[in-house]
């Protein structure tokens, strides 16, 4: 088990103690594969997204190791046009369950890169993943639209060789996950001194897009993540920040339980208020993040891990699971709430690059 004297970092009073954090954080190894894959737990698929979270916990925790087998993962496993597949069973990359490629999973590898150079200084590991942050950014930016919005996947190729169709409809929490994603593809860029103008003016445009222009993305205002997303993935900032969680949030916060993931269901999940505790911490709002992240206490199991979310009219747990990526997010929160220096590095944006603004409305 995680000692509890490296999880001191991850200690928030009335949320976790350096022993429960330790518990979290061992029940995230737990599921991890020997070859580095974290799936949602073990039985279960793997996505390229989650994965990435948990390993980002796993960092945050200081399991070093750990975390680089996790990016090791996808640099051997990454697909030829720069992708990996949406989900694959239990994590064996022989046996994809969903050959869709989304570009926000893609992109996501970005963030984990840079945030675990930001834990350990390791510039070999930085060089090392070049290639592989490369291939995913350009994979993605080439479903970007002229709007600056980016089409959220391609399809599973047909036959052999086969790109797959690519789907043009955006959606705003991918676009917002992928803003995150490409400021810490520029920040990698830039310690390597290898200037990539075209991801700059890709970001400025995305940014633009995700403030300016909602209709170029699908209605998905239904969901929180598209309430609070644009504020995690640092486009919109200050008054603007404030004004949307304002105006969003006695829809989606239920007092004492949580975030409901989707409008109207009764469903608070742990993911979301994890998720939303970072963007209000973001955005300065500390105290109202650890109310959220208090609140969800209620969802902890006794060994250490996160039911994914509790239906409040029913009193029950749903579905029945607890997952490596609900976890990392409640660690990641705890982390940045505590200044661990890398996590408030990806998740509060100040020190990332901004992209180049565009020359349109």
């Amino acid at each position: 088990m995680t000692s509890p004297g490296r999880t001191e970092r991850l200690v928030l009073p009335g949320v976790l103690t350096a022993e429960q954090a330790a518990a979290t954080v061992a029940g995230i190894l737990a599921h991890q594969r020997e070859d580095g894959a974290i799936p949602w737990f073990r039985g279960h698929h793997l996505d390229p997204w989650d994965h990435v979270e948990a390993a980002m916990a796993l960092d945050a925790a200081g399991e070093h190791e750990r975390a680089e087998a996790a990016y090791r993962w996808l640099a051997e496993h990454q697909l030829p046009d720069g992708s990996w597949y949406a989900a694959y069973a239990d994590g064996d990359p022989a046996a994809p369950t969903d050959r869709g490629r989304e570009t926000n999973f893609v992109a996501y590898v970005a963030v984990g890169v840079w945030h675990h150079y930001l834990s350990t200084g390791d510039e070999t590991f930085l060089d090392r993943m070049w290639p592989t942050v490369y291939a995913a950014v350009e994979f993605v930016l080439a479903l970007q639209q002229p709007g600056g919005q980016i089409g959220w996947k391609r399809e599973a190729p047909e036959r052999e060789g086969d790109a797959g169709t690519a789907v043009t409809d955006a959606l705003l929490t991918g676009c917002s996950s992928i803003h995150q994603a490409l400021r810490c593809a520029l920040a990698i860029a830039e310690q390597r001194e290898d200037p990539q103008p075209d991801w700059e003016l890709a970001t400025g445009l995305l940014a633009h897009a995700i403030r300016h222009h909602p209709e170029r993305f699908l209605d998905k205002s239904r969901y929180s993540m598209d309430w609070y997303y644009p504020i995690l993935g640092g486009a919109v900032t200050g008054a603007a920040a404030k004004e949307r969680i304002e105006e969003g949030w006695d829809d989606f916060v239920v007092p004492g339980l949580g975030v409901r993931c989707v409008l109207p269901n009764p469903w608070v999940t742990g993911g979301e208020s994890a998720e939303l505790a970072l963007a209000l911490w973001a955005m300065g709002e500390s105290d109202r993040a650890v109310d959220i992240l208090r609140w969800i206490g209620h969802l902890r199991d006794g060994e250490g891990m996160y039911w994914t979310g509790y239906v409040y009219e029913d009193g029950a747990f749903w579905p029945e699971e607890q997952t490596t990526w609900t976890a990392g997010s409640v660690l990641l929160a705890v982390a940045a709430l505590g200044g661990d220096e890398a996590t408030t590095a990806v998740f509060g944006g100040e020190r990332l690059p901004a992209g180049l603004d565009p020359d349109c409305c």
